[in-house]
């Protein structure tokens, strides 16, 4: 967890950007993502400088290469100065010229190495226009500790948070408490193999990362297991090169040495190599509209015709999963109830062909300030022969923060999220619904079946409730929960409307009876 020393040192980091001219907030995490790429690879050159001390042989991958690297009139700078630990110590306009002239465009030569922050490296641009700015940010992350992995982390997540906070790119960000809630829904297992198939800041794929960290410890102790973790688990596509980078730079912070992050427009492209190849697809997708289907993947439009893109994506996200996977994806309301022949296909597909798990209807100020639109969690998983005997609805009033543009906690830190650090009392209940829904989860899942029929059972005018197929099926697979819930009116008992005007009359008596009393006291 950030201190509040630390949190004030970022935020004077991004004030030095403001006043040094770059007023993007985009711009600003980019150049940084930069800088802190630079300083990762001065820190692996480190390592296998004293790898190589230790064992007395010569170094075996040199990141920085011997000799200079040719640019300029002199033959150019020797390697050596393009680490940071070395240029940290340069004069400001020194410092400059080597990181804009000479650091830069060796990132840019960096991918050939296969990793994946080296590939989005490649078209790498350094926009900080003043040496004065450089040296200062350069002074300033230097302050930063950047030695623990969770410090690491939580650190570029606050600064990610300063993207949505700004009011830009807001879309990227999708609450990290939420995202939190579909990976505890989704119990992320060692050997999955796990995609977003609009990864934006692969914020899905870090916190998958982070449960596994926690749940499962024994990856850390397994070659095997260790391997699959850092190189095949975490798969993220996005056609926004920026984004990669970002992305990428957040599962490096966080621990994950080589994550498949990778430039893919997902309803664009042909999906031959992608089919079925995931255990677990994590998601919250940007729903743009339309698209048109001249620049639609032409197997999406096999499955399901329709201009909509969250009808595509939700397509394409059967197309990515194995038989036996799983998928937590932030739908619009619309695709619950929409009414077009697309709308209606692909839900009956869902609940007839595959196993549709759960519906978890999102206020409708979730995602503000950017948007108002009210959403849901679906949750389900692929089996190409039905299995749906329920489906699970839950009606989340409150998320620990208020609904509107401010977004305010109502709850301190350690009672905030799907997992808070102190039980919620039960008053605290209403406002955060998140903890619930999880524990309710779990009875779902219960080998009791004593437990698990008390959540099927529940009445459907309580918080969450189940729906058999049949009753989804009779409703034209209407999969609003507003379909379904019933709603207990209180009576309310009125006088009889001859009594009312009666005792409106004795009223109107008795304000003449004081007025001409007043009269009276007035001659």
């Amino acid at each position: 967890m950030l201190t509040g020393t630390i949190r004030s040192k970022i935020d004077a980091i991004w004030d030095a950007f403001w006043s040094g001219g770059i007023s993007n907030p985009l711009e600003v995490i980019e150049q940084i993502t930069y800088l802190l790429f630079v300083k990762r690879l001065d820190d692996l050159h480190t390592l296998e400088e004293n790898k190589s001390t230790r064992l007395k042989k010569p170094t075996q991958r040199r990141i920085f290469p011997e000799g200079k690297d040719g640019i300029g009139k002199t033959g150019g700078r020797t390697y050596d100065d393009f680490r940071w630990s070395r240029f940290k110590h340069f004069e400001a306009k020194e410092m400059y010229t080597v990181v804009s002239e000479h650091v830069f465009p060796f990132l840019r030569t960096l991918g050939g190495d296969g990793s994946t922050y080296a590939r989005h490296m490649r078209d790498a641009r350094f926009t900080i226009p003043t040496p004065a700015l450089l040296a200062k940010v350069v002074d300033m992350l230097e302050q930063v500790p950047m030695e623990d992995r969770d410090t690491k982390g939580d650190l570029y997540e606050y600064m990610l948070g300063k993207i949505a906070s700004a009011g830009q790119n807001g879309q990227f960000r999708t609450p990290r408490h939420i995202i939190q809630l579909m990976v505890e829904l989704t119990s992320p297992k060692p050997h999955d193999v796990i995609c977003d198939p609009a990864c934006g800041t692969a914020g899905f794929l870090v916190a998958a990362g982070e449960y596994l960290r926690k749940h499962h410890s024994e990856i850390f102790h397994d070659a095997a297991l260790k391997e699959h973790f850092h190189q095949r688990l975490f798969h993220g596509f996005d056609f926004d090169n920026t984004m990669l980078r970002i992305g990428s730079m957040n599962m490096l912070l966080h621990g994950v040495e080589n994550p498949a992050i990778t430039h893919r427009d997902s309803l664009a492209q042909d999906h031959a190599g992608e089919e079925e190849k995931y255990t677990l697809v994590l998601a919250n997708p940007p729903f743009a509209g339309s698209l048109d289907y001249e620049n639609c993947a032409k197997d999406l439009l096999q499955f399901v015709k329709t201009k909509k893109t969250e009808l595509l994506f939700l397509t394409l996200i059967l197309r990515l999963i194995k038989p036996g996977g799983r998928a937590a994806v932030i739908v619009p309301d619309g695709v619950l109830f929409g009414s077009s022949n697309a709308h209606k296909t692909l839900r009956q597909k869902l609940v007839e062909e595959q196993k549709l798990d759960a519906i978890i209807s999102l206020p409708g100020g979730v995602f503000k300030p950017y948007a108002g639109v009210s959403t849901a969690i679906l949750l389900f998983t692929k089996t190409n022969s039905g299995g749906t005997d329920h489906v699970w609805f839950y009606s989340v009033d409150a998320d620990g923060l208020s609904l509107d543009d401010k977004r305010m906690p109502l709850l301190p830190e350690e009672k905030f999220g799907p997992v808070p650090r102190v039980v919620l009392a039960p008053e605290e209940h209403a406002k955060n619904n998140l903890p619930d829904i999880l524990a309710r989860w779990a009875k779902l899942g219960s080998a009791t079946s004593k437990v698990r029929n008390e959540e099927i059972d529940r009445p459907r005018t309580a918080q969450s409730f189940c729906v058999r197929k049949a009753d989804i099926a009779a409703q034209g697979y209407d999969l609003s929960l507003n379909r379904y819930k019933e709603v207990v009116y209180e009576e309310v008992v009125h006088r009889p409307p001859r009594e009312i005007l009666a005792n409106l009359t004795m009223l109107e008596m008795e304000i003449q009876q004081v007025m001409k009393e007043l009269e009276g006291l007035l001659e």
